[in-house]
C-alpha cells in the first residue's frame, strides 16, 4: 500500500511542478491566465475499515484558471486593447468563436479588425449610412475609403458689436475700403463637392441700434451673375437691429440700391428672429479661373439641396470690442483616414484629415457565470463549455464589466516570487515522496531478509 501512496504522491508533485512550470513559461504572454493545481485526498471505499481509515494517497482534482487582473501595460498601437476588469474579448476564427483576454488586434488587407492570430474581432457593427447597429453582432471593420464631402447647411454664429462706434466716415460700402464699415469677419463653408469658400460679413453703424451687414463669398455676390454681370461685386445686404439692453431683435434682408437701381436681396428671413435661409440658389459657387487672374467663373458645384439656415441669435451690442465669441458650420471637405481611436466603452472612431471622425463599430464583451469552466485551447484562449454557462454580449463597462483602455495590453497575472516559492515546495514534495517509496522498500526488504 505505501508504494501506491507514494508513486500518488510522486505523480502529484509532478503534476504541481508541470503547472507552475507552465505559469513560469507564460510569465511574458499577454493576457495569460495562471493555473493552480488542486488536491484531494483519497481512501479506500470499502466495508468495515473502521472509524480511522488509513488514506490511499493524492488525488489531482482539478487544475483552476485564476482570472485575476494583469498590470495594464501602455504601447503606441491604438488597436491594442486592454480590459481593466472582467470581461474576454470575442473573436471568431471563420464562424468558430473563441474568448481571449489578450487584446493584440490590428487590421488586415480588407481592413477587419483581427489578433495575432487572423481571427476576428467581434461588436457591434455599423450599417453603410455610419449608424451602429446596437445587438448586431459581427466581424468589426475599419473602412479606409476616403470620406465624402458635406456642403454646409447650417452656420451658427454668435459675435458683439461694439455699440461705441460711429457711423463709417466713407460711403458707400466698398469691401476694399475698411472707412466703410466698422468691422468684419470670416468663415469658411462648403459645396458640394467639397470646394472650400470664404464667407465674409462686413458690419456698418447706420444709426444708434441700427447697422447694415453686408455679405460676399469669394469677394463676389453669393448668387453671382444671377443679377447680370455688372453686379457680381455687389454684396448681399441686412438690417440689423438691436433693442435698448443690446440684445439682437431684428434680421431683415433688404434691397441695394446701385446707380440707383434696386437689387433685390433674394434670401429669406429664418424660422426664428435673429435668423436667415440661404436657397440653393441664393448661392452659387465659384473658382477663379485660371488662379490669381480675378475672374471667377462657376464651378459647377451646388450649396447645399437644403438650402443653408444661418443663425446669428444671441448676438449682442454692448460697448466693448467688436469680437466672433462662438461660430460653426456643419460642412467640410473630403477626409482620408488618418487614425482611430477606441473609447472606454469600446467605441472605435476613425479621424479623418478633414478633422471628422465616424463610428466604425463598438467592441462588445463576454462574461460567464462560471468564467473557471471555461475550455483553454491554447493561442490564450478559451472557449465555451457546459460548465462555464452562456456568454453574456454587453458593451464594455456595462454592468460588471470592465473597461477598455486603447494602446495597453493586459500582463500575464503570473506572480514570479510565488511560483518559484511553488517550485521549492513541490520539489520538496517529490523528494519526501520518493523518501517514502525508497523507505517503503527497505521495510520491505527487511521482511524478506527474516529467517
Amino acid at each position: 500500500m505505501s508504494f501506491n501512496i507514494g508513486l500518488s504522491g510522486l505523480r502529484a508533485a509532478s503534476k504541481d511542478l508541470n503547472v507552475t512550470g507552465n505559469n513560469i513559461a507564460n510569465a511574458g504572454t499577454v493576457g495569460f491566465k495562471q493555473s493552480r493545481a488542486e488536491f484531494s485526498d483519497v481512501y479506500a471505499a470499502s466495508m468495515g475499515v473502521g472509524k480511522n481509515p488509513v488514506g490511499s494517497g493524492v488525488l489531482l482534482a482539478n487544475v483552476a484558471q485564476q482570472f485575476n487582473q494583469g498590470n495594464i501595460n501602455y504601447t503606441q498601437n491604438s488597436l491594442d486593447l486592454a480590459i481593466n476588469g472582467s470581461g474576454f474579448f470575442q473573436v471568431s476564427n471563420n464562424g468558430a468563436l473563441s474568448y481571449t483576454r489578450a487584446g493584440y488586434f490590428g487590421t488586415d488587407k480588407l481592413g477587419n479588425i483581427v489578433d495575432n492570430f487572423g481571427y476576428n474581432l467581434q461588436g457591434y457593427t455599423v450599417d453603410d449610412g455610419g449608424t451602429l447597429q446596437v445587438g448586431a453582432v459581427g466581424n468589426l471593420q475599419i473602412k479606409s475609403t476616403s470620406q465624402d464631402p458635406k456642403a454646409t447647411s447650417q452656420v451658427a454664429q454668435t459675435l458683439n458689436l461694439n455699440s461705441t462706434n460711429t457711423t463709417p466716415v466713407t460711403t458707400p460700402f466698398d469691401p476694399t475700403d475698411p472707412t466703410t464699415y466698422n468691422s468684419s469677419t470670416s468663415t469658411n463653408i462648403y459645396d458640394t463637392q467639397g470646394n472650400s469658400h470664404v464667407l465674409t460679413q462686413y458690419f456698418a453703424k447706420d444709426a444708434a441700434n441700427d447697422w447694415t451687414m453686408y455679405m460676399l463669398v469669394d469677394g463676389k455676390r453669393p448668387n453671382f451673375d444671377a443679377d447680370g454681370a455688372v453686379y457680381q461685386n455687389t454684396p448681399y445686404a441686412f438690417d440689423v437691429e438691436f433693442d435698448a439692453a443690446g440684445k439682437l431683435s431684428v434680421v431683415t434682408p433688404v434691397d441695394t440700391i446701385v446707380s440707383g437701381v434696386p437689387l433685390a436681396n433674394p434670401t429669406a428671413p429664418g424660422s426664428a428672429t435673429g435668423t436667415l435661409f440661404f436657397s440653393q440658389g441664393d448661392w452659387v459657387p465659384v473658382i477663379e479661373q485660371p488662379a490669381g487672374s480675378g475672374t471667377f467663373v462657376r464651378n459647377e458645384a451646388t450649396a447645399d439641396p437644403a438650402g443653408l439656415a444661418f443663425d446669428m441669435r444671441g448676438s449682442t451690442q454692448f460697448a466693448s470690442s467688436f469680437a466672433v465669441s462662438s461660430v460653426s458650420q456643419n460642412g467640410y471637405t473630403t477626409g482620408e483616414l488618418a487614425g482611430l481611436e477606441v473609447s472606454e466603452t469600446g467605441v472605435i472612431f476613425a479621424r479623418y484629415t478633414n478633422g471628422q471622425s465616424r463610428i466604425q463599430g463598438q467592441v462588445v464583451l463576454a462574461n460567464f457565470a462560471n468564467p473557471q469552466g471555461l475550455t483553454p485551447v491554447g493561442k490564450t484562449q478559451w472557449v465555451q463549455s457546459f460548465e462555464s454557462g452562456e456568454p453574456v454580449r454587453n458593451p464594455p463597462g456595462s454592468g460588471t464589466l470592465g473597461a477598455l483602455q486603447a494602446g495597453a495590453l493586459e500582463d500575464s497575472n503570473v506572480e514570479l516570487s510565488d511560483q518559484l516559492v511553488n517550485l521549492i515546495v513541490a520539489q520538496r514534495n517529490y523528494q519526501a515522496n520518493a523518501k517514502t517509496i525508497e523507505t517503503e522498500s527497505a521495510v520491505t526488504q527487511t521482511i524478506i531478509n527474516l529467517r
